[in-house]
C-alpha cells in the first residue's frame, strides 16, 4: 500500500502464577529500546474465565494491533482472552500453557512426568466475596522456590522473588479453556528446556500442537527474568512478522 505506514503492534505482557508484572522488567526494557509500545498487565490469578475476561477487556481498549504474550499460566489466559474478532495479531508463549478447548492446566501436567514443583507448594485459605466462603490458593514454599522456579538466577534475586510471589487460586488449575486463540492466530513459543515447573516435554507438545514458531531456551521456568534477550527477540519476531 503506497504511502501507508503500518502501525507497529503494541506488546501486551501477561505474567503467570507466583509472579507479578514486574517479572517482565528486563523484557520491557529491551522492547522499548527497540521502539515498541508495551503494556504489562496485572493477571488477577483468581480463575481462568475471570482472568481471561479481565485481560480481554484491557486488550479491547487498545486501538493498535496487539501481540499478546503469556508466561506460564499467563499462556492459558491469553489463549482464552484473544478472540477471532479482536485486534490481536500474534500470540507468544514463554514456557506457557497453550490449552485446547475443554482442557484445564491439570490435564496437561498430569499427562507428563511429574515435575519438582509437585511437592513444593503449600495452600492457604483466603476469604471470597462470592460465593460467600473460602477458597484455597497456592504458594511455592519459600525454601523450595529458587530450585523449582528459578534455578538459573542468583540467590539474592530468588530470595526476593520468593517473598513477593503472587499465589494462584486453586480453582484456576481446573478452569476449562474455551476455543483456543492459537487455532486462528499465528503463534510463537519459547520452550524453557530446564524448566522444573512445567515439563519441557509438555511445552514441546503444546508448541507443536499449535504449530508455533519454536524457540528453545536453556532456561528455568523464570525464562522471562533469566533470558530477557531471547524472550524479547522472539516477541520482536512476532511483532514484525505481519
Amino acid at each position: 500500500m503506497h504511502g501507508h505506514t503500518r502501525v507497529p503492534p503494541t506488546v501486551v505482557l501477561v505474567h503467570g502464577a507466583f509472579a507479578d508484572a514486574s517479572s517482565w522488567a528486563g523484557v520491557i526494557d529491551l522492547l522499548q529500546a527497540a521502539g515498541l509500545t508495551v503494556r504489562a498487565l496485572a493477571n488477577p490469578l483468581r480463575g481462568l474465565a475471570e482472568d481471561a475476561a479481565y485481560i480481554r477487556s484491557a486488550v479491547r481498549h487498545i486501538e493498535d494491533p496487539v501481540v499478546l504474550v503469556g508466561h506460564g499460566y499467563g499462556g492459558a489466559v491469553i489463549t482464552q482472552a484473544a478472540t477471532d474478532d479482536d485486534n490481536t495479531v500474534a500470540l507468544c508463549y514463554v514456557a506457557a500453557f497453550g490449552l485446547d478447548a475443554g482442557e484445564c492446566l491439570l490435564d496437561i501436567t498430569s499427562r507428563f512426568a511429574p515435575m519438582p514443583v509437585t511437592g513444593a507448594t503449600s495452600a492457604a485459605d483466603f476469604p471470597t466475596r462470592f460465593p460467600a466462603g473460602r477458597e484455597s490458593e497456592l504458594y511455592i514454599r519459600k525454601e523450595r522456590f529458587p530450585q523449582v522456579y528459578a534455578a538459573d538466577l542468583p540467590p539474592r534475586v530468588t530470595s526476593v522473588l520468593s517473598v513477593t510471589q503472587r499465589p494462584i487460586a486453586q480453582g484456576a488449575l481446573t478452569g476449562r479453556s474455551g476455543p483456543p486463540a492459537w487455532a486462528s492466530k499465528p503463534s510463537w513459543y519459547a520452550i524453557a528446556a530446564a524448566d522444573r515447573m512445567l515439563s519441557p516435554t509438555a511445552q514441546r507438545f503444546m508448541a507443536q500442537r499449535m504449530a508455533a514458531n519454536e524457540h528453545v531456551l536453556d532456561a528455568s521456568h523464570a525464562a522471562v527474568l533469566s533470558q530477557p534477550g531471547a524472550v524479547a527477540a522472539m516477541i520482536r519476531e512476532a511483532a514484525t512478522a505481519r
